[in-house]
């Protein structure tokens, strides 16, 4: 695989060891332009990076070494993991994201980041269930990769994880259902949310589990469908 390099000094000193290395987070840049997205992860005004970028024609640069922690995932959680930049592998794909225009992400983007995904995850024995989002570690700020992003596609070359139909039970009263919708998603590996007390922020977990799961139906709400994709994945 063709990868350029694009050196970035935003890293911190520790090295870290390949058992370190437990996720792949992937994110989109959420700004107008390749070139400004480059421009803002080299800079020494921002504190933000990460180790691979991937533009719309599919061309991989790589901007800071496997070995060091980049600044891509913040203040984040997933499973008994949290702030999560040493323990992860950030990717970037070029995308206006949802404030300047979201885009579909190219067939070049989407081929050559499985292709990346799969070396990494090979390279660093990551786990499927660790190849998220950044909303997904850190739902209550992020969106990206959102809605658009293909994940069953890139289930189908194993990376990530995707749901299955199976048979469930079906179950009609509503606080029985979230309980166990909640509950389905801290097993998953969510979190930013009480499994047994509701609360007015429990809107953005909920999203960001359609969003990556149901895309054509980010209500903010525990419906039927949202409910059973969630026991789908968990039995």
């Amino acid at each position: 695989m063709d990868i350029k390099r694009l050196n970035s000094l935003k890293f911190s000193k520790k090295t870290r060891k390949n058992k370190d290395i437990k996720l792949i987070i992937i994110h989109y840049t959420g700004m107008q332009s390749k070139i400004a997205s480059i421009k803002r992860l080299l800079s020494s005004k921002y504190k933000v990076s990460c180790h691979y970028l991937i533009d719309r024609q599919g061309k991989i640069f790589q901007m800071v070494d496997d070995t060091k922690v980049a600044w891509h995932a913040g203040k984040s959680k997933w499973k008994n993991l949290k702030n999560l930049n040493q323990n992860s592998i950030g990717i970037e794909l070029v995308n206006k994201g949802h404030d300047f225009g979201y885009q579909k992400f190219s067939n070049f983007q989407i081929t050559n980041l499985i292709k990346l995904c799969q070396n990494l995850k090979k390279k660093y024995n990551v786990k499927n269930s660790n190849i998220l989002g950044h909303s997904d570690v850190a739902p209550m700020r992020k969106k990206d990769p959102g809605e658009k992003f293909p994940w069953k596609r890139l289930k189908d070359k194993k990376i990530g994880i995707w749901y299955k139909k199976t048979r469930v039970k079906k179950i009609t009263e509503k606080d029985r259902m979230e309980k166990l919708f909640f509950s389905n998603l801290h097993k998953i590996g969510y979190r930013y949310f009480n499994k047994n007390k509701r609360s007015k922020k429990d809107i953005f977990i909920i999203k960001t589990f359609q969003r990556r799961f149901i895309p054509k139906n980010v209500t903010g709400m525990v419906d039927q469908k949202t409910f059973k994709i969630s026991q789908f994945l968990t039995n």
